[in-house]
Protein backbone atom coordinates (compact mmCIF):
# COMPACT_ATOMS: atom_id res chain seq x y z
CA UNK A 1 0.00 0.00 0.00
CA UNK A 2 1.34 3.31 -1.03
CA UNK A 3 1.30 6.26 1.48
CA UNK A 4 0.17 8.91 -1.02
CA UNK A 5 -1.29 8.96 -4.31
CA UNK A 6 -0.12 12.34 -5.82
CA UNK A 7 -3.15 13.00 -8.69
CA UNK A 8 -1.63 15.47 -11.07
CA UNK A 9 -4.59 16.74 -13.82
CA UNK A 10 -3.23 19.84 -14.92
CA UNK A 11 -0.02 21.73 -15.65
CA UNK A 12 -0.37 24.24 -13.32
CA UNK A 13 0.12 21.53 -10.60
CA UNK A 14 3.58 21.39 -11.04
CA UNK A 15 5.13 23.29 -8.08
CA UNK A 16 2.60 21.66 -6.17
CA UNK A 17 4.21 18.22 -7.03
CA UNK A 18 7.21 19.19 -6.51
CA UNK A 19 6.77 20.10 -3.59
CA UNK A 20 4.45 17.13 -2.44
CA UNK A 21 6.92 14.90 -3.57
CA UNK A 22 9.47 16.61 -1.58
CA UNK A 23 7.35 16.18 1.63
CA UNK A 24 7.03 13.18 0.99
CA UNK A 25 10.21 11.98 0.45
CA UNK A 26 11.67 13.97 3.55
CA UNK A 27 9.06 12.54 5.81
CA UNK A 28 9.87 8.95 4.33
CA UNK A 29 6.13 8.58 3.76
CA UNK A 30 5.52 6.51 0.19
CA UNK A 31 4.24 8.40 -2.68
CA UNK A 32 2.83 7.66 -5.79
CA UNK A 33 1.97 9.70 -9.17
CA UNK A 34 -0.63 9.42 -12.03
CA UNK A 35 -0.32 12.55 -14.64
CA UNK A 36 -3.46 12.48 -16.33
CA UNK A 37 -5.24 15.14 -18.91
CA UNK A 38 -3.43 18.04 -19.65
CA UNK A 39 -1.40 17.11 -16.56
CA UNK A 40 0.94 14.98 -18.15
CA UNK A 41 2.57 18.31 -19.78
CA UNK A 42 4.46 18.70 -16.29
CA UNK A 43 6.47 15.74 -17.36
CA UNK A 44 8.53 17.89 -19.71
CA UNK A 45 9.75 20.23 -17.00
CA UNK A 46 13.22 18.19 -15.33
CA UNK A 47 12.23 19.69 -11.49
CA UNK A 48 8.92 17.42 -11.69
CA UNK A 49 10.50 14.05 -13.40
CA UNK A 50 13.82 14.63 -10.26
CA UNK A 51 11.66 15.34 -7.92
CA UNK A 52 9.16 12.27 -8.47
CA UNK A 53 12.00 10.00 -8.64
CA UNK A 54 11.37 9.05 -5.29
CA UNK A 55 7.95 7.84 -5.88
CA UNK A 56 7.46 3.98 -5.98
CA UNK A 57 5.30 4.51 -9.14
CA UNK A 58 4.88 7.25 -11.31
CA UNK A 59 2.49 6.72 -14.16
CA UNK A 60 1.32 9.20 -17.16
CA UNK A 61 -2.19 7.96 -18.74
CA UNK A 62 -1.11 6.63 -21.93
CA UNK A 63 -4.16 8.74 -23.71
CA UNK A 64 -3.46 11.89 -22.76
CA UNK A 65 0.00 11.49 -23.19
CA UNK A 66 -0.91 10.85 -26.84
CA UNK A 67 -2.99 13.67 -27.05
CA UNK A 68 -1.14 16.58 -25.42
CA UNK A 69 2.65 15.16 -26.03
CA UNK A 70 2.75 13.62 -29.05
CA UNK A 71 5.78 11.36 -30.37
CA UNK A 72 7.58 12.76 -27.03
CA UNK A 73 9.30 10.15 -25.14
CA UNK A 74 7.79 10.05 -21.96
CA UNK A 75 10.22 10.39 -18.82
CA UNK A 76 7.48 7.83 -16.49
CA UNK A 77 5.52 4.66 -17.19
CA UNK A 78 3.00 4.89 -19.45
CA UNK A 79 -0.42 3.64 -18.06
CA UNK A 80 -4.25 3.05 -18.74
CA UNK A 81 -7.54 4.88 -16.00
CA UNK A 82 -7.53 1.21 -14.68
CA UNK A 83 -3.70 1.88 -13.73
CA UNK A 84 -4.95 5.26 -12.22
CA UNK A 85 -7.79 3.54 -10.06
CA UNK A 86 -5.99 0.17 -8.57
CA UNK A 87 -3.13 3.26 -7.40
CA UNK A 88 -6.13 4.84 -5.74
CA UNK A 89 -6.88 1.59 -4.16
CA UNK A 90 -3.60 0.94 -2.98
CA UNK A 91 -2.94 4.71 -1.74
CA UNK A 92 -4.23 5.84 1.88
CA UNK A 93 -4.66 9.27 0.83
CA UNK A 94 -5.21 11.17 -2.30
CA UNK A 95 -3.90 14.27 -3.42
CA UNK A 96 -5.59 15.58 -6.64
CA UNK A 97 -3.68 18.92 -8.19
Amino acid sequence: MSGILIHVSTPASGVIAVALAGACRRARVACSCFFTNDGVKVLADAAVVTAIEAAGRAVACEKSWEEHMGGATCPVELGSQTVNGALMGEAEKVISI
